[in-house]
C-alpha cells in the first residue's frame, strides 16, 4: 500500500513528506483556505495535486472531504457529520471525533450564518463571496435572534472571535479595534459549508438557549 501511494505521489511530483504534511494539517485544523496565508495557499495547491489520494486515504477512516473551488476552500468532516452538498453517510458513529464547541460559539456561528443568508438575499455579497458586518450589527442580531448579547468582557469577546477566525468563518481587525466597539467583521463564505440549513433552523428553537448539553461542531478543527 505504501509503495502504491509513493508511486502515485511521484506521478504528481510530490513526496511522502509532502503528503504527510498536508494530511497532518488537514486533520489538525480541519480546514484549508487558500487566501488565509502563504502557507495555506501552498498546502491548498498541494491538495489540488493530490485530491484523489487525499479523499481515498480519508475514506478509509470514513472522514469526508468537502472541496469548494469557488472559495478555494477545503474542509474535512468526521464520521456522522451532516455535510452540506454531500449525501449523508449511513453510519452509527458517535461524535467522539467532533470538535466540541461551547454554547456561545455555536450560537454566534448560527447568527453569522443567518446574517450571511440575509446579505445573499439583499445582494450585499462582494466578488469573493464575503459579507461585511459591523460588530454593533452582529450584537443587535444576536439579541434579536437569540435574546442574548455578545460577551461584555473584552477578553471573552476577543477569545470568541478568535475561535471563529480559526475556523475560517470570519476575518476581524486587531483586538484594539474590537475593543472600541466600532469594528467591522468579514463573514467568509465557508460558513455555508459548516452550518447546515437544519442547524440554521435551530434559531427558531428554544433548545439552543435551554439545553445544558454542549453542542458539537460538524467539523474537526
Amino acid at each position: 500500500m505504501r509503495d502504491a501511494l509513493d508511486h502515485h505521489l511521484n506521478e504528481r511530483g510530490l513526496s511522502a513528506e509532502d503528503f504527510s504534511e498536508l494530511m497532518i494539517r488537514l486533520l489538525d485544523r480541519g480546514v484549508l483556505c487558500r487566501d488565509e496565508s502563504n502557507r495555506e495557499a501552498e498546502l491548498y495547491d498541494r491538495y489540488l495535486q493530490a485530491a484523489e489520494l487525499v479523499e481515498d486515504y480519508l475514506s478509509v477512516l470514513r472522514i469526508r472531504v468537502l472541496h469548494e473551488p469557488r472559495f478555494n476552500l477545503v474542509r474535512v468532516f468526521p464520521p456522522g457529520a451532516e455535510v452540506p452538498g454531500l449525501v449523508d453517510a449511513d453510519n452509527s458513529f458517535g461524535s467522539g471525533l467532533r470538535e466540541r464547541l461551547n454554547q456561545q460559539e455555536v450560537a454566534l456561528i448560527l447568527v453569522l450564518r443567518a446574517e450571511y443568508d440575509k446579505a445573499l438575499r439583499e445582494g450585499q455579497v462582494d466578488e469573493f463571496g464575503q459579507v461585511m458586518l459591523s460588530l454593533e450589527a452582529l450584537n443587535l442580531s444576536s439579541r434579536n435572534l437569540l435574546g442574548r448579547s455578545l460577551p461584555e468582557q473584552q477578553s471573552e469577546r476577543r477569545n470568541l472571535l478568535r475561535r471563529l477566525r480559526q475556523l475560517r468563518l470570519i476575518r476581524s481587525p486587531s483586538d484594539a479595534e474590537l475593543d472600541s466597539g466600532e469594528a467591522w467583521l468579514t463573514i467568509r463564505p465557508g460558513i455555508i459549508s459548516l452550518v447546515t440549513d437544519s442547524a440554521l433552523a435551530q434559531l427558531a428553537s428554544p433548545e439552543i438557549e435551554n439545553s445544558e448539553d454542549q453542542p458539537s461542531a460538524e467539523e474537526n478543527n
